[in-house]
């Protein structure tokens, strides 16, 4: 075999079968080799943000990696966003990028980085990444990077041209996925000795806690200890969330609202999350949101059995034999007049149905939604922003949507974000995925007029609005989605997009509904509270 078959015969028997591609000129034997085989499925996408995103997505619903195929250094560098936002979600994914042949490279052709190396762009967002020796280290580097992603990593393999065409031998046989470690029993007892002490207490919880074995656990010790169930800001994986689910409260990202959120508690227990930073430095306030004073405990880290160690916690508290607490059903009407982020989520409580997938990348609107949405039909909900980088939401759902085909997804998806990784509604009309993706347009970055809010003196002037505000020229949401293959509509009333959601979510394949939406007026009080408390 050459190299090229050497890497797929590795990661398809590590079960990584399912391609997202944007290839160029060096990975045209790899092109080739997919399609000589039915064990890979290729989805091609347009840009490499879209390509990195989806195989996020993916990771976040099967729990298994998928591999993405990008072209050279610059088309990695197209890709990095949304493998920050992965790395940092701890979403297992396998990165294969076509290089120059390694007795070319030093002729540096275009392709070549002006002052580094392919594995110097990608070690940044990469928790291990090589180049291939050879032909055959191709194929090692394929069963090791496959046995390492799926323990929620980022690998990234870079593959000279040579090594895919020259012989090659057959690649090492991938043994069963990597165990965790155990978390301490010295932790555990710190934990637990917490829980006990009577103190106004937060389990906040992250990655693998939040859905399944692991966080029907959880509950049963928040139920028993009297600890609040909390999440990281942007829950990583997935948040199993509605009906029938342990309610779980993530901490705001508004830095004074996270700030007011946090203020009662006097401790806090995390596993696997980490402890609730600002996301940015401001001018004379805190960098944390826990209130001075608070002790903060990681029990777990990301890398460790989560499971096992909620397992022995529980059985440290006496907690295993608790009754988990369960989100009752809102019922919900259908709502009327003016179209707001609030009815919205009311239409979606009252429409998503059973196992949906939810991802939000609503921005701004986000928050009314999620709280509308708490006693919605059990559902996934995801956060694309793991990392921070916006335009995660679209190649998310696709990815969701390819990973769970009988599911229904339903994306937010603010506007000026959106733009990001349009071009991910292609393949969603290619693919023929079921997701109905509900475009908040309001014709301004929102979220920075809040942030401006921390630095202006005075009113925002026509300079200052310039750079924050969309509406000159004004998105048009059905004539791009429909350009791209994906039907479209538009509603400008409560009543007009709970018809269009309920005709979307009837029907089978994509959908987009742009919604005409005025900033939300609460911002307005925060962006002035902000303002005078800067």
């Amino acid at each position: 075999m050459n190299g090229a078959q050497s890497l797929f015969k590795a990661l398809v028997d590590a079960g990584v079968t399912t391609c997202f591609a944007n290839p160029g000129t060096s990975e045209m034997q790899l092109v080739y080799e997919i399609g000589m085989t039915d064990k890979v499925r290729p989805i091609l996408c347009l840009q490499e943000d879209v390509v990195t995103g989806a195989a996020d997505g993916y990771a976040r619903m099967t729990g298994a990696p998928a591999f993405t195929l990008l072209h050279v250094g610059s088309g990695f560098g197209n890709g990095i966003a949304m493998l920050h936002n992965a790395g940092r979600a701890n979403t297992p994914i396998v990165n294969v990028v076509g290089a120059n042949a390694t007795y070319h490279q030093p002729n540096y052709p275009e392709h070549e980085l002006i002052n580094g190396h392919i594995t110097d762009l990608a070690r940044v967002v990469s928790h291990w990444a090589k180049e291939a020796r050879s032909a055959s280290n191709l194929g090692e580097l394929g069963a090791e990077a496959a046995a390492l992603a799926k323990t929620g990593k980022i690998c990234t393999i870079v593959a000279p041209t040579n090594c895919h065409w020259d012989e090659a031998n057959p690649p090492p046989i991938v043994s069963a996925s990597l165990a965790r470690p155990k978390t301490a029993a010295e932790a555990i007892a710190r934990a637990a000795a917490m829980l006990t002490n009577g103190k106004k207490t937060g389990l906040v919880l992250g990655n693998l806690a939040l859905h399944g074995e692991a966080l029907d656990i959880a509950a049963r010790i928040g139920a028993k200890t009297g600890a609040a169930l909390l999440s990281e800001t942007f829950p990583s994986y997935h948040l199993s969330r509605g009906e029938g689910r342990p309610p779980v409260d993530p901490i705001p990202y508004a830095f004074e609202i996270g700030l007011r959120f946090l203020q009662p508690y006097e401790q806090l227990i995390f596993v696997g999350a980490l402890f609730p930073v600002a996301t940015f430095a401001y001018k004379n306030k805190p960098t944390m949101k826990s209130p001075p004073g608070c002790d903060l405990f990681i029990m777990s880290s990301v890398d460790q059995d989560l499971t096992a160690a909620l397992k022995a916690l529980a059985e440290a508290t006496d907690a295993a034999g608790a009754a988990a607490p369960r989100q009752p059903r809102t019922e919900a009407v259908a709502p009327s007049g003016e179209l707001t982020a609030e009815t919205i989520g009311q239409s979606l409580c009252m429409l998503m149905p059973e196992k949906a997938i939810l991802v939000d990348e609503a921005a701004t609107n986000g928050t009314p939604i999620f709280a509308a949405t708490k006693g919605a039909r059990a559902h996934d909900y995801l956060a694309p922003d793991n990392g921070g980088a916006i335009g995660g939401g679209l190649p998310l759902a696709l990815g969701a949507a390819i990973a769970c085909p009988d599911r229904k997804v339903v994306h937010l998806q603010a506007d000026g974000c959106g733009m990001y990784t349009v071009q991910a509604l292609w393949t969603m009309a290619r693919q023929k995925t079921d997701v109905v993706i509900v475009v908040f347009k309001n014709d301004v970055y929102a979220i920075l007029h809040l942030e401006m809010a921390r630095v202006r003196e005075n009113e925002l002037n026509a300079r200052m609005k310039w750079m924050l505000d969309l509406d000159n020229p004004a998105l048009d949401w059905v004539s791009i989605s429909t350009g791209l293959g994906v039907p479209a509509t538009r509603a400008t009333t409560a009543e007009e997009f709970h018809r269009q959601l309920e005709a979307a979510l009837g029907a089978k394949g994509p959908h987009l509904i742009e919604c005409q939406i005025a900033p939300r007026k609460d911002l307005a009080q925060l962006e002035d509270y902000i303002h005078k408390n800067r």
